[in-house]
């Protein structure tokens, strides 16, 4: 039924022939996998590494949507007070993760990037990432931006000690600061805010991601468990978001 309301797929290979409105940024907090490995009487670290096989094909079905930006909540800033031996499996995900998928990634065009305090990450974590930074940096498809070591009021402070040390210099009066003047301090400031954000597991919060970006994007929550996320789940999502009206306080 959604295929048929807003999607057409002439074939497989080709992309979907969008009929409706599909969002441009999608931001996902894929929550959950230590929930679906508690199911299964597995150790968490399963449901990580389940997770990450979601990821995977999400990023081939948002890419084949025509969704130009998906950035993904990878690891907060709060993340760290978690067990050690979870934090340590978690940081060495995105090594094996990249290592793997890196050439789906420079064959699909697709552009890595990363945005979080990535100097207090691991050296291994830090070298995987900062390869596939550069092996994709010519990529000119649909951009995927992990939020790792990322907390939006962390980033938001950021931003306010950045702006402060500016008036201080000189460079910036305090009477011409706007909006604009905060997100061209922000880590996505190169990137248009996200029009849909999911989240998976049926928590219905943000935990700390993007509140700044976040303002007028539309939600859509599920119960589905990350590691049991499908581009049917996505397909979904965007097909609700499409019959959405956005007013962003105004009226139509």
């Amino acid at each position: 039924m959604l295929d048929k309301l807003f999607f057409r797929k002439k074939s497989h290979e080709q992309k979907w022939d969008i009929n409706d409105n599909i969002p441009s940024h999608v931001a996902i907090i894929m929550d959950g996998n230590g929930r679906w490995a508690k199911k299964r009487a597995m150790p968490r670290i399963a449901g990580h590494h389940e997770g990450m096989k979601t990821v995977k094909k999400i990023v081939k079905e948002a890419n084949q949507i025509g969704i130009k930006v998906l950035t993904l909540y990878a690891f907060s800033t709060e993340n760290w007070k978690r067990p050690r031996e979870e934090v340590d499996f978690l940081m060495k995900l995105p090594g094996e993760f990249l290592s793997t998928f890196l050439p789906d990634l420079i064959k699909e065009n697709v552009q890595v990037r990363i945005m979080g305090k990535k100097e207090l990450l691991p050296i291994h974590t830090i070298k995987a990432v900062d390869q596939a930074i550069h092996k994709t940096s010519e990529n000119t498809g649909m951009i995927l931006n992990f939020a790792l070591n990322y907390g939006s009021r962390d980033e938001i402070t950021e931003a306010v000690r950045a702006i402060a040390s500016e008036i201080k210099s000189g460079t910036i009066d305090p009477s011409q600061i706007n909006e604009s003047t905060i997100e061209r301090y922000l880590m996505t400031s190169e990137l248009r805010d996200p029009d849909l954000l999911i989240r998976t597991s049926g928590e219905i919060r943000l935990s700390n991601f993007m509140l700044w970006q976040l303002a007028y994007s539309e939600f859509w929550f599920t119960d589905v468990l990350w590691p049991d996320f499908s581009e049917d789940h996505l397909r979904q999502a965007v097909s609700e978001y499409a019959q959405r009206g956005r007013r962003y306080g105004g009226l139509k």
